[in-house]
């Protein structure tokens, strides 16, 4: 059997009346990608800042590469690798300066040359941090992260602020880091990077796990049936769900010619997502990729 890096059973948390997180249970094995997905708000960031050690939990019971993580030293804290959200201020130090002081406090880590080249910022490791933009800023988040050579690497929405480029250059750092060995737990609303990256995932929403499952699994069999768009003869727009999509249109076309504007479409992950999001009463704006959850 595969071990676990992560074990979470029934955990909850509670702010007074309210419920951020409602007995979700989950594991994550060593050396897989695990993207857990959700609205803003669905509970997201507080169960990841319960396994990281910095929110106490209200009930349940969490291991994190075999610590409770309410109880985790400096020893255990050296084997995460942690990129949050936003990242604190640094803006006087270089970023050779910030990655060869952050390498001092790991006991093996990555030569700082070589984590430079990693995340694409050879040519600004003489900058100063205040000075990078926005997405050179999000690649030296991603450089302190990895290098104290974590077991475990948590990766709070890591690609915000990255062009197109940028963000498949992060995708091969991240596939040759668990080429390494490296478990990987993932948040993203780019639901494309959930699916290139991603082993398994579980969607949260309203504070409970809505499905989780290996990433073409998600949602069950039924929610990745084709579905066939076109216009009819009336001008209305018609959408069909078939797992014979070809006949369909055989059958379309013998009705009456080419149909207008046919398409054949089969679900994507983000599909899949924004039906189970529904399903469960969540909200989920596509827009708001920066804004911090409320849980």
């Amino acid at each position: 059997m595969t071990e676990s890096v992560i074990e979470v059973a029934d955990l909850r948390k509670s702010y007074g009346g309210f419920t951020a997180v409602d007995g979700i249970s989950f594991d994550i094995r060593r050396g897989e990608t695990f993207a857990l997905l959700g609205p803003n708000g669905a509970g997201k960031s507080t169960t990841i800042e319960i396994l990281e050690g910095y929110r106490h939990r209200t009930s349940g019971d969490v291991r994190v590469l075999g610590v409770d993580p309410q109880r985790g030293g400096l020893e255990w804290k050296a084997r995460l690798g942690i990129v949050l959200q936003s990242s604190g201020e640094a803006g006087n130090f270089t970023v050779r300066e910030l990655l060869t002081e952050f390498a001092g406090y790991y006991p093996h880590p990555r030569p700082v040359d070589e984590v430079i080249a990693a995340v694409g910022l050879e040519q600004k490791q003489r900058a100063r941090a205040g000075r990078l933009s926005g997405g050179q800023q999000r690649r030296l988040d991603v450089a302190l992260g990895i290098i104290g050579r974590p077991e475990l690497l948590f990766l709070d929405e890591p690609t915000t602020g990255f062009d197109p480029e940028a963000r498949r250059q992060f995708w091969d750092l991240i596939r040759s880091l668990k080429a390494e060995g490296t478990s990987i737990l993932l948040t993203t609303h780019y639901l494309d990077e959930a699916a290139q990256l991603g082993d398994r995932a579980a969607v949260i929403a309203n504070g409970r796990i809505a499905d989780i499952g290996a990433i073409d699994e998600i949602g069950g069999a039924e929610a990745r049936v084709p579905v066939v768009r076109w216009i009819d003869g009336t001008g209305t727009r018609r959408a069909e769900r078939t797992h014979a999509p070809g006949a369909l249109v055989t059958e379309l076309q013998a009705r009456g010619g080419e149909p207008r504007d046919l398409e054949v479409v089969r679900p994507t992950l983000e599909d899949v997502y924004l039906d189970l999001i529904r399903e469960h009463g969540a909200a989920d704006d596509r827009s708001l990729l920066d804004v911090t959850e409320q849980a």
